[in-house]
Formats: C-alpha cells, sequence, structure tokens
C-alpha cells in the first residue's frame, strides 16, 4: 500500500489535532529510545565518506542528517531498484524494490559511521519494524542499512548485533543489510522538505519530533542550521 493512503490519514489527524491544540499519538508511533553506544568503532580514515540510510519516509530522515555536525550533504531518493522505476509515483506501488533511502556524505573526523548508526536508531527508525516506519506502511518503507565498504559493513553487522542483545527494544531486530546499488535522488521538491515546509501536517506531526530528539539527546552532535542541498 502506497504512503500517499497514509499520509492522507497522518495529515486529516494532524490537521484535527493542531485545530484543539495537540497532536494525537498512535499506537504505532516510534518514540527515541538511547540506543547503546557502538562497542565497534569505526575506523574509516581521513576524507569525506557516504553512506546510505533507509528508515520510512525520507523526509525525516532526511531532516535528522541535516542537523548533525560533520555531514556535509543528505539527499534523498531511492535504493535497492532499477533506474526506470526510480520515481516516486512508481516506487510507492511497493513492486519496485527501490526502498526510500537518504544518501548522506559525512567528514568522520567529526561524526563516524558508528556514531551515525547510534543517532538513526535512537532517533529516527525503529528497527523492529518490518516494512513500516510511522504511518507508512510497505517494502519501500523498510529500515535498511547500505554499507559502502567492508568497513561499514563490519560496524554495521557488529552493531545490529549489539542492539540485539542490548535488551532496549522488546522485539526483534529485523532492519536489513542490503548490497549497495545505483542510488537515484528523488525528484527535486523532495529535496530539503523540512525546511522548505517547515509547517507542513506531516512534518509537524512525524518528523519535526525527531529532529527535537536530536536536539535533546545528542546536544554535542546537533547542528541548529538545517543542512541545505535542494
Amino acid at each position: 500500500m502506497s504512503r500517499t493512503f497514509f499520509k492522507r490519514g497522518a495529515l486529516a489527524l494532524a490537521a484535527a489535532s493542531l485545530a484543539v491544540g495537540g497532536c494525537a499519538a498512535p499506537a504505532f508511533a516510534e518514540e527515541p529510545v538511547n540506543a547503546p553506544a557502538p562497542k565497534r568503532i569505526a575506523k574509516e580514515g581521513v576524507g569525506l565518506k557516504t553512506a546510505i540510510f533507509a528508515g520510512g519516509c525520507f523526509w525525516g530522515v532526511e531532516a535528522v542528517f541535516s542537523h548533525v555536525k560533520g555531514v556535509k550533504s543528505a539527499v534523498s531518493g531511492f535504493h535497492g531498484g532499477k533506474a526506470g522505476t526510480a520515481k516516486y509515483d512508481t516506487i510507492v506501488t511497493g513492486t519496485t524494490n527501490h526502498a526510500e533511502a537518504v544518501k548522506i556524505t559525512y567528514d568522520p573526523y567529526v561524526i563516524r559511521y558508528d556514531e551515525l548508526l547510534r543517532i538513526f536508531f535512537s532517533v529516527v527508525a525503529d528497527p523492529t519494524l518490518k516494512n513500516r516506519q510511522g504511518p507508512d506502511v510497505g517494502a519501500h518503507y523498510r529500515t535498511a542499512l547500505v554499507p559502502m565498504n567492508a568497513e561499514q559493513r563490519a560496524v554495521a553487522t557488529a552493531y545490529l548485533k549489539q542492539m540485539g542483545a542490548s535488551g532496549v527494544w522488546n522485539k526483534p531486530i529485523v532492519t536489513r543489510i542490503e548490497s549497495h546499488k545505483t542510488f537515484y535522488p528523488a525528484e527535486t521538491y523532495h529535496q530539503d522538505f523540512m525546511a522548505k515546509n517547515p509547517r507542513h501536517g506531516y512534518i509537524l506531526r512525524w518528523d519535526a519530533p525527531k529532529v527535537r530528539a536530536l536536539k535533546a539527546m545528542f546536544p554535542s552532535d546537533y547542528r541548529t542550521s538545517f543542512l541545505r542541498d535542494g
């Protein structure tokens, strides 16, 4: 089922809730958690690195990473499928193998890959939900890590194992590690969506709380300004 259906429902909920002065919290809303500090530290050397994260609607994933110090670029897009189906109106059918994803460029001298993983699972994505996040349901909203090199794969594998044994989550970890394929940037209107549309109902209900959680839980990593790419 496409995000369009669920997003319309979420927008209706947000509009009704805002009218009475607040937002209701559906049972499937993610809550921030204190993900464990990674035991396996990424050894990435010097120079800018790239990473791909899939964690539901890419608006929120992009918004959070755009507020992380050391992140130089955050681009919303699609990963896992073919070029011919790498467009929003097609991937929402859930039949393309694509996931909504965000490709970031970061400086490991400022923020390491293992630290990005901890932020991701603390405030962005619930790793126990299969093919869904927040109000969005379908394989294209799966959580996945896409290692760009052997070091990232080793760090991601170790961290998912650590998460499963941590007791922080009371359900099995279902986040996937996927092989890197071509990343296709999404349409221009999806880029920097939160910065361009801060009062959008979906943003207010689902994504702004993630950015607030980032600021509260990782104050030393939080950047006040939104890093804009599009």
